[in-house]
């Protein structure tokens, strides 16, 4: 239930943002916004798949993809025993159908999370990226603590 419930919030969450950023905040029209020293709100309409792979020509390729990627991780889901691979689950499947939304709706995703340091300057992002990239961490994190624990145990 774990992996479902996370699904769940990840999807309502990331498509809220970019809801709230697109029509609320109208961040297509303002293009950036100062939001703290080391943030900022900056309207990317990312056409490609990922860190500007494919130059957007795999758009259709990437949904198809991505669906099927969601259907395998819905199995996992469901057979898993084990909460940081439910929890893991849960953010890449909700992650995942957040920008497949983005993709049929607007034909590229919403990217807007802009953190900066002085020259430093990280790729713009969402919601659904950060839960996909945090839900992978979290499945590592669960296989070396597995490994461990077979190791001593």
């Amino acid at each position: 239930m774990i992996g479902l419930i996370t699904a769940l919030v990840v999807l309502v969450v990331d498509q809220a943002s970019k809801a709230w950023i697109l029509y609320w905040l109208e961040l297509p029209v303002r293009g950036s916004v100062a939001v703290m020293p080391f943030l900022n709100f900056t309207m990317v309409w990312n056409h490609a798949v990922t860190f500007g792979m494919f130059g957007g020509h795999g758009r259709w390729l990437f949904i198809i993809i991505s669906t099927l990627a969601v259907l395998g991780l819905l199995v996992v889901l469901l057979r898993s025993r084990r909460r940081l691979v439910s929890l893991a689950c849960g953010g890449i499947i909700g992650g995942a159908i957040g920008n497949v939304i983005d993709r049929l709706q607007y034909k590229a995703v919403v990217d807007f999370l802009h953190f900066h340091v002085g020259g430093w300057s990280w790729y713009v992002f969402n919601i659904a990226d950060s839960a996909i990239v945090c839900g992978v961490g979290l499945w590592l994190l669960d296989s070396f603590l597995v490994e461990r624990r077979s190791q001593h145990g």
